[in-house]
């Protein structure tokens, strides 16, 4: 109990400090991958994904996107990611734009572009490879 505690405070702690919440604002170690997956999958609600998502193999839980179009992946969004224990971890302006076969995504908040990445269509959703925006 008191460690789930300790691990609850920290990650606090981490929301606190990071602009991109699901990325710890600590200096990355050369083993500390600046790359994150995320999985959306339809609702049965039009314009919304649900998302699953991971960052560096270290951080990941649910997430849940609405405002979106009634047909397709492409379009805008507003996205809530959570951590595995159900805690909020950040929220997202989700821009995704086909590209061909393909797409590109952003997360946006306060106007910046935090992250970006692309993504294909696969059976069960669209699946996205992304990087925190260090430049």
């Amino acid at each position: 109990m008191l460690r789930s505690f300790f691990i609850t405070l920290s990650l606090a702690a981490l929301l606190l400090t990071s602009g991109f919440a699901t990325v710890p604002s600590t200096p990355q170690t050369k083993d500390t991958l600046n790359i994150g997956f995320v999985l959306y999958t339809k609702s049965n609600t039009p314009g919304t994904l649900f998302a699953r998502w991971t960052y560096a193999n270290v951080y990941s839980g649910p997430g849940i996107a609405t405002g979106g179009p009634r047909d397709g992946f492409a379009g805008k969004y507003h996205v809530r990611y959570f951590y595995e224990d159900g805690e909020f971890s950040d929220e997202y302006d989700l821009v995704i734009e086909k590209s061909g076969d393909f797409y590109n995504v952003s997360w946006i908040s306060n106007g910046k572009v935090l992250a970006r990445g692309v993504g294909m269509e696969v059976d069960n959703g669209l699946a996205v490879g992304w990087r925190r925006v260090t430049d």
